[in-house]
């Protein structure tokens, strides 16, 4: 499964079997009801809360990378952006300004991987 054809409940369900961590006892762990645990694999409900999200990640033990993944499947089951994003985003202004000149001028994935890419050898020196 590719994280472009992934879902939330199905990444949550592989990475749960992957730890051996039956749906009871993750559910207990939560406190969530195994039947409201297996509707959130099934993806007839929707993901928790970052709350929840944070605890599944270190139940899980989740490298950095398969936390984002979590996070973006979250965000893409609710219908807005990763849950982990949202307070950056508001306390920062500039952020906002660049996502609407982004979006205003219409900048596709060649511009953004550039942007990155400048954020990333930055971060460098």
């Amino acid at each position: 499964m590719t994280p472009s054809t992934m879902n939330f409940g199905g990444f949550l369900q592989k990475k749960r079997e992957e730890k051996e961590i039956t749906l009871r006892k993750m559910a207990e762990l939560l406190g969530f009801s195994a039947p409201f645990l297996s509707d959130v694999e099934k993806d007839r409900r929707n993901p928790p809360e970052l709350a929840k999200l944070e605890q599944i990640a270190n139940i899980l033990e989740l490298s950095t990378s398969e936390k984002e993944t979590m996070y973006d499947l979250a965000g893409k089951k609710r219908g807005s952006i990763p849950p982990d994003l949202p307070e950056y985003i508001m306390s920062h202004d500039c952020v906002i300004t660049a996502l609407r000149i982004a979006r205003d001028s219409d900048a596709g994935e060649k511009v953004w991987l550039k942007f990155i890419n400048e954020l990333r050898c930055s971060d460098a020196e």
